[in-house]
């Protein structure tokens, strides 16, 4: 799948460098043509002979070699994709912060192509708020980061760190080859789930969601290239794409608080959770007793999360919100849709032939703010999520 591709594979001074000659070889299986730069401290870790000989071609480090300069520009212009493997604390600092004091800096200060970085440090250096900082400056550039393991350091203590496999490697490059482009550079925060409130510690007042509808559109648009942010609800079920970031929450107000977090930073905004209306306004610290023939329980409103976020939408983003409708489903939901200032409602019909909850399938209907309406037939959840990502990628 990585065949005809160009990728220049940067080494830094790391001794997880090894790996490199690894991934290397892999990459060449895989039908890539491979270009190897590295630092020159990382001659220390590697040699240059070995890249040389199973990339076929000439190693750059320097730039004069020979008597001869070496045009970084044109290597940056070469490459369809430059994977950072592995990338040190000190380089990763430098590329952050724009320091140009040697060729592979130059070289990626140059390149306009997808970049791709595998941090591989001590713990303490990987935990430490500066490389934090780093790491978010390069991630808010659009670089993919595949996140360092947990295992056996360098240092001699066991924790985060260690350089991703080879292998997984490979699989990821493999992963990104197929997805779209349609939503690239754009941050997609979806809501999934139900959500729970709690009486007392056992029991809680919630709702059939499955989140398998916003499961789905999270894959669906990180296939479509988007930076995707899942906000969940309790759910039994796992999202096979570990790209993902999925923050877990319980309540209604957790989940509102999540959402405020990540809003100002999201480009869409895709509001698919069953939150809870009203939850109880005292919760007992202990499990209720059935000593009364009658129970009374005082329940008060929950915030209302898409109507918070239409009041502070801004301008470039897009807020679409879910209406779950028995009754005058096309009427309720265009007026959900402009009570909440949303610019989409996408609407569930509640009724015998479409289940909706805990089902593998479903159908919808668009609702847009220039009152128009698409109506998507009954299909799998995941081809549901396709379609609506599809239409909004041609807004």
């Amino acid at each position: 799948m990585l065949s005809g591709k160009k990728i220049l594979l940067g080494i830094t001074a790391s001794i997880a460098a090894y790996k490199s000659i690894i991934l290397l070889r892999l990459l060449v299986k895989e039908g890539a043509e491979v270009k190897v730069i590295i630092t020159p401290s990382a001659r220390k870790f590697i040699s240059p002979v070995i890249l040389s000989t199973f990339s076929s071609h000439k190693v750059y480090c320097e730039f004069v070699e020979n008597d001869q300069w070496k045009n970084h520009v044109e290597l940056g212009n070469w490459a369809d994709l430059f994977l950072i493997a592995p990338l040190s604390c000190n380089t990763l600092a430098k590329m952050a912060n724009g320091i140009c004091d040697n060729f592979f800096l130059a070289t990626y200060l140059s390149a306009k192509c997808k970049i791709i970085i595998c941090p591989a440090m001590d713990e303490d250096m990987l935990m430490h708020p500066a490389t934090k900082n780093n790491l978010q400056t390069l991630a808010s550039f659009g670089y993919e980061i595949i996140e360092p393991k947990i295992g056996a350091l360098a240092s001699g203590i066991f924790g985060k760190g260690r350089m991703a496999e080879p292998e997984e490697i490979i699989l990821f490059l493999q992963e990104i080859d197929t997805r779209k482009t349609t939503f690239l550079n754009k941050k997609v925060l979806i809501t999934a789930g139900p959500t729970k409130e709690y009486i007392d510690p056992v029991r809680y007042i919630s709702n059939e969601s499955s989140g398998k509808m916003g499961f789905a559109l999270a894959n669906a648009f990180y296939e479509a290239g988007a930076e995707v942010v899942l906000i969940a609800g309790p759910v039994s079920i796992h999202l096979p794409n570990k790209n993902i970031q999925i923050i877990s929450v319980t309540s209604a107000f957790e989940m509102y608080e999540a959402v405020l977090k990540e809003q100002a930073s999201a480009d869409y905004l895709i509001l698919n959770a069953a939150v809870a209306d009203y939850t109880p306004l005292k919760t007992s610290n202990e499990k209720i007793k059935k000593e009364n023939s009658e129970l009374s329980i005082t329940l008060i409103k929950t915030i209302d999360i898409l109507k918070e976020l239409g009041n502070l939408k801004q301008h470039n983003q897009v807020l679409v919100g879910f209406a779950l409708e028995t009754n005058d489903f096309i009427q309720n939901a265009e007026k959900k849709r402009v009570e909440k200032n949303a610019d989409y409602i996408i609407l569930n019909k509640l009724d015998a032939l479409n289940p909706c909850f805990n089902s593998e399938f479903n159908e919808v209907t668009i609702i847009g703010k220039e009152g128009d309406f698409i109506e998507f037939p009954k299909q799998s959840k995941k081809g549901i999520a396709e379609s609506i990502v599809s239409y909004l990628g041609k807004k």
